[in-house]
């Protein structure tokens, strides 16, 4: 499978960006412009089910992982300078990094595992639950560092977003993708993705754990400056 992608600046520095769960390429909007500016080419990728990238009935994290390796291939030729992971993407990155071997490797609140085997039928009611109440009101009311673009940008990518896809990653078999040593992550405080106990194992195998306290979960968003300050040059 090959992802849709959004293309930012130009050049042979490629940065791959992975959005989280019901999310879209455009979720980076406030990043993308920083990145370019380090003479980044960036691209932005739409993960399956997510955008204008295919639907997958049978999607597991490994499939994910692989189409995003395949796309970075396709657009990007040799393995990225930067890939860039929130949420549900940093979950996929952890998994391609053996495969898309980039230079260095930010997972922003991510999980790094998931239990996997939920009921497909009840997570997928959920996701659709979760889809209708992303709404532009809805998410102004409910994220207080939302500007009017974050809003309209996230309520688009709820329409967009199929619950079947992503409740078939939710049913398969689990797993774990521990990141090897050099990644590095970025986790708000208190995080409900990246426990402390994860924080400490993670550090005791040679990753570069970032706290930012008070953060929102899109962590740029609420913290921008100290967000962009630990992406590297």
């Amino acid at each position: 499978m090959e992802l849709h992608v959004r293309e930012w600046g130009q050049g042979n520095r490629v940065a791959v960006l992975l959005h989280g769960m019901m999310g879209s390429s455009d979720s980076w909007w406030r990043v993308t412009p920083s990145l370019v500016d380090r003479g980044y080419r960036v691209l932005g990728m739409d993960l399956p089910g997510h955008g204008h990238s295919p639907r997958d009935p049978d999607l597991t994290i490994e499939r994910a992982a692989a189409a995003v390796v395949t796309t970075a291939a396709a657009h990007g030729g040799s393995a990225p300078a930067l890939a860039i992971g929130h949420s549900f993407g940093g979950l996929v990155l952890a998994a391609a990094l053996p495969d898309l071997r980039p230079e260095h490797a930010v997972l922003v609140d991510a999980p790094t595992s998931s239990r996997g085997g939920w009921d497909r039928d009840e997570v997928r009611a959920e996701y659709e639950q979760d889809r209708r109440a992303r709404t532009f009101d809805g998410l102004l009311r409910t994220h207080p560092h939302y500007n009017e673009q974050d809003a309209r940008i996230e309520a688009d990518a709820a329409q967009s977003f199929d619950p079947d896809t992503a409740a078939a990653s939710a049913s398969a078999t689990g797993g774990s993708w521990p990141p090897p040593a050099g990644t590095i992550v970025i986790r708000a405080m208190p995080s409900d993705y990246v426990s402390d106990e994860a924080a400490a194992v993670m550090r005791s195998n040679g990753v570069i754990v970032h706290d930012l306290p008070g953060a929102l979960h899109s962590v740029w968003v609420s913290h921008f400056d100290e967000f962009v300050a630990l992406i590297p040059r």
